[in-house]
Order: structure tokens, then sequence, then C-alpha cells
């Protein structure tokens, strides 16, 4: 039975390349990174029919209450302040959750055995110039406080497509502006009806 393993870029740690590809050797910095590389190493050890997907911070409507886009909207329609580990700065290659359930599918479907493919966006922002899009789409300005440094967080992320778009045809179609505004507009219906 095939199995389609969802790791993530955490396992690359601060890479030594960007866009970063598969071939980069692991370097995981926090517990979570570490996890997802030993899930790997798991399913190689049991020879599983696995295809490995490592992606990069995918975002979306519906995305966990946790997570930064979900908490940036959240403040916004509260019209709360903000904290944000750090100065911001920090960059990711941000993918939208259809691009992401694209490429699942396809490494389903066609991906051969013991495969490993980045999935990211094609755009990579700053934390902050997430927050300036928001801000744009939302028509609404947001109180940023910062915060100490997250221990294990990375300062960069950018995802390396090549291989998967080679073998199976696959790149982000969804940029970042529009991506944020369906999130956008999710998140305001479901402050409207509650």
């Amino acid at each position: 039975m095939r199995l389609v393993l969802a790791s993530s870029s955490s396992v690359y740690g601060e890479a030594e390349t960007y866009p970063t590809p598969e071939e980069t050797q692991p370097r995981p910095i926090s517990p979570y990174g570490i996890t997802k590389l030993g899930c790997e190493q798991l399913a190689r050890a049991y020879r599983a029919d696995a295809v490995v997907l490592r992606y990069f911070t995918v975002y979306g409507p519906r995305q966990r209450p946790d997570m930064f886009f979900r908490r940036v909207c959240e403040a916004l329609l509260a019209g709360s302040s903000f904290e944000i580990y750090g100065t911001g700065e920090q960059s990711r290659s941000f993918t939208y959750v259809d691009d992401a359930i694209g490429a699942t599918v396809a490494a389903m479907e066609r991906a051969p055995t013991g495969a490993i493919y980045n999935v990211g966006g094609g755009d990579e922002a700053s934390m902050l110039e997430a927050i300036a899009l928001f801000e744009q789409i939302s028509g609404r300005e947001l109180d940023v406080r910062h915060v100490g440094v997250s221990q294990g967080d990375v300062s960069r992320t950018k995802a390396d497509v090549t291989r998967i778009h080679a073998a199976l045809g696959w790149e982000p179609r969804t940029a970042l502006g529009d991506g944020l505004e369906t999130m956008w507009s999710w998140a305001s219906a479901r402050v409207a009806a509650g």
C-alpha cells in the first residue's frame, strides 16, 4: 500500500543553500524537525512503499489556530496586538494548501517508491512582508509587538522544487497574495457567522 509521508522543510535546519534542494544534508535544529527526519528514516528502515514530501510552511483556510497566518487573521479581526518572535525578518517559502494537495495527489499516483520531494510555494516572504500583505488585503493595521527569538526557529526557508516538477509535473500555482486573500475571506466570514 502506497504511503505519502508528510515531512517538513524543518529537516534542513539552517540550510547551506537557498533555494534548498533535496540533496541538502538534513540538519534539523528543532524537536519537530528531528521527529520528521526520524519518520523518514523509519519509512526507509521498514522498506515501506513510501514517498516523502517535505512541505514548506503550508497555509490556507481552516488552518490550525496556533499557526502564524491564522493568528494574524484573528488579531486583525479582533483589533488586538500580535506578538512576533524576533525581528520578523525571518522568511519562508509559503505554500498554499491547494498546491500542497496537488503535490500529494501527484506523489500518491505517480511517484516512485523511496522518492523525496520538496513541496514549496513560489513566493518567499518575510513574516513582516506577509503581515503587510494581510494589512493591505484587510484594510486594517496590525499592532505588532516583538518578543524574544524562538528556539529552533530557522531564519529562512526557500524550496527548490526542480525535482518534483521534472518527475511529476508539479509546480506551485497560487501566489502568496492570492492565497492570503482567500484565507482572509474565510476568516472574515467565519467571524461574521459567529
